[in-house]
């Protein structure tokens, strides 16, 4: 569905193969998640001890294209699945990637946004401040993908606190590393580095390229994954990203792949008019996670992800 989402050069049949060859014991299955009979098969035949569900369209951009596909997929779907775990594999721990897109746009109607010079920030009472788990879903634009992720991550929660099935939430942001497959439509950090080191153009849409995202590498959110699997809960929920310490715009982005390839890339267009809904600045605070597994910790740095980025796309 990504090659129809966003292109055939960013489909997934690459890393399929490359999985095929070199993990013998993963089975691959098409099945669409929101046609309830194509899943049922699946879970008569196996018991499962854990159900990571990663499958989604992933772009707000391209829901409103078509609502009710994204929807059927992103809502549907999710409750399929977690009715046919209850069904047939209770005892299962069953983790959901959500999306920071549920807190909607109020993130850019906080009070204490100012622009500095190469990125907006946030100061509450003159303290650096990163958005958590209490932040409001409600009353704000979503986008049709906003809003059938909230509903996927509402029925989680629900089924672990009415059914007691052991289900975790986690809100991600931006997730990368370099397997990652980064679009125009998705993926910011993967895409600006491949096209910095392809010199193609790139389009910055809005607020001056100031905007400001926190980044985690695949690794640190499986790693978040599996100390839940280890510990889970009943409809927990977890933002997940990289933190203030992986947090850049896209201005320092530029800055720092030029620096770290040594490169002086320049090709880039901004576009005055922001996409609808989109966040001028979001840093996740993850000290919720971080509280109760103490273990577990960010492994990869932004400039560590970014160079692995460099590698993967140098000519």
């Amino acid at each position: 569905m990504r090659a129809k989402l966003f292109g055939k050069e960013y489909s997934t049949n690459i890393i399929k193969k490359f999985q095929k060859k070199n993990y013998k014991k993963i089975h691959f299955l098409n099945i669409s998640i929101e046609k309830h009979t194509n899943l049922i098969k699946i879970f008569k035949k196996n018991k499962f001890d854990l159900i990571i569900h990663a499958a989604g369209q992933p772009s707000h951009d391209w829901s409103a294209k078509d609502p009710i596909l994204d929807f059927k997929v992103n809502a549907l779907g999710t409750l399929n699945l977690l009715e046919l775990t209850r069904k047939y594999c209770l005892q299962a721990v069953f983790i959901f990637t959500s999306t920071n897109k549920v807190y909607g746009d109020l993130p850019n109607y906080l009070n204490g946004i100012k622009e500095l010079q190469n990125r907006y920030e946030v100061f509450i009472k003159s303290k650096p401040f990163a958005i958590d788990e209490k932040f409001s879903i409600d009353d704000s634009k979503h986008s049709p993908f906003g809003v059938s992720k909230t509903s996927a991550d509402l029925m989680v929660q629900e089924y672990g606190k009415y059914f007691k099935l052991k289900t975790g939430i986690f809100r991600c942001g931006c997730i990368t590393g370099p397997a990652h497959q980064g679009a125009q439509l998705h993926g910011f950090l993967s895409y600006l580095v491949k096209c910095i080191m392809n010199n193609k153009k790139y389009e910055i849409y809005g607020y001056k390229g100031k905007q400001v995202r926190d980044n985690i590498h695949s690794y640190d959110l499986v790693n978040m994954f599996w100390h839940f699997y280890k510990k889970p809960g009943f409809g927990e929920i977890y933002n997940a990203g990289g933190g203030r310490e992986n947090s850049v715009s896209i201005l320092e982005t530029i800055n720092l792949v030029n620096k770290l390839s040594k490169g002086n890339w320049k090709n880039f267009k901004l576009n005055k008019a922001p996409r609808i809904g989109d966040h001028i600045w979001y840093i996740t605070d993850y000290t919720k996670f971080k509280k109760k597994y103490k273990k577990w910790s960010i492994k990869f740095d932004i400039k560590t992800i970014i160079k692995q980025l460099i590698e993967k796309y140098k000519n």
